[in-house]
């Protein structure tokens, strides 16, 4: 997710605040449709590895990990229905020249939680690798 989340911020919402406002509707309809057919996957898997890490976490991983990757999904997910979904659907309803450049920076905590995520499953992997 942290490849796709730096893909969006640097590439696609900069190109989105480009889209002008009376092709914004089309473009922002079919931008949700095929988002959501790419991402549905992965965001499922990271859910349930986040809630399965929380369940029976690795006996090398250290407790605070798993609920920091946890804390830090949670931010992910929160930042994209609170910020990014309404943006959208402004977008695909009642568009201004605003709109892209608004999914630019507010994407960035997103994009700082997926990165710090991350890290921390990197370092829970290096736990298990050394164990």
């Amino acid at each position: 997710m942290t490849g796709v989340i730096w893909f969006v911020q640097w590439v696609h919402y900069p190109l989105l605040a480009t889209v002008p406002v009376d092709r914004a509707v089309d473009t922002a309809v079919e931008h949700q449709r095929r988002t959501g057919q790419v991402l549905a996957l992965p965001m499922a898997a990271e859910g349930v590895t986040t809630l399965w890490l929380l369940v029976s976490r690795p006996d090398a991983v250290s407790l605070i990990f798993p609920w920091l990757g946890a804390v830090l999904l949670a931010v992910a997910l929160g930042s994209t229905v609170f910020l990014s979904v309404p943006l959208h659907s402004k977008m695909a309803t009642n568009p201004t020249a605003d709109v892209g450049r608004r999914l630019v920076v507010t994407n960035w905590p997103r994009t700082i939680a997926w990165s710090a995520r991350t890290v921390v499953c990197t370092v829970m992997l290096l736990q298990v690798m050394r164990a």
